[in-house]
């Protein structure tokens, strides 16, 4: 079944990006979701070329990790999982997607940015709909944090995104040196 509006769905139509989104219970193509599961923690690039534009991901790219869900903690999933799952929010299908739960899903965008800083927005989403919203800070020159999450998870995901951001926005001056971004 494809979904009733198409022509929005990045899915069914690859040509938009992953901001353009929207939620069509029932697609199968869409899967309700183009944003990163909250309970995802990403630790190292997917270079298996699994996802057909990995650039459209909600990380930027894709990303292998493990589970943080409550009882499944270190839980590395399959790899159909990864793909269709965990690299996605409201992820429905997931034996481990608690019911309990602040967040669904989360995003990221890039608000601002300068040679000496980078401004992310993100938006944690519960229902498809904001539950929480704010701007992490990331300082070029001193290759750090000025402005965290305090969720080791949205962190961590906010590093990722930006590191995929920077390799697409800024090849030439980032470097694998500088890839491992330090909370502060």
């Amino acid at each position: 079944m494809r979904c009733a509006d198409a022509n929005l769905c990045w899915r069914c139509h690859p040509a938009l990006s992953t901001m353009a989104r929207h939620s069509q219970p029932g697609c199968e193509i869409c899967k309700e979701s183009n944003l990163a599961c909250p309970f995802f923690m990403p630790t190292h690039k997917a270079e298996d070329g699994v996802w057909f534009h990995p650039s459209r991901l909600p990380l930027g790219q894709g990303w292998h990790g493990y589970c943080t869900a409550p009882g499944h903690d270190g839980v590395i999933p399959e790899a159909h999982q990864l793909q269709n799952e965990c690299s996605l929010g409201y992820s429905s299908a997931c034996p481990r997607f608690p019911v309990e739960r602040a967040w669904d899903a989360v995003r990221f965008a890039v608000s601002r940015e300068s040679e000496s800083m980078i401004q992310l927005v993100y938006v944690c989403e519960k229902n498809h709909l904001p539950a929480e919203h704010g701007n992490l800070e990331y300082r070029v020159r001193d290759v750090q944090w000025a402005v965290a999450h305090p969720d080791p998870r949205i962190q961590k995901k906010a590093e990722c995104f930006l590191e995929s951001w920077l390799e697409r926005k800024r090849p030439a001056c980032w470097s694998d040196d500088e890839s491992s971004h330090e909370s502060s």
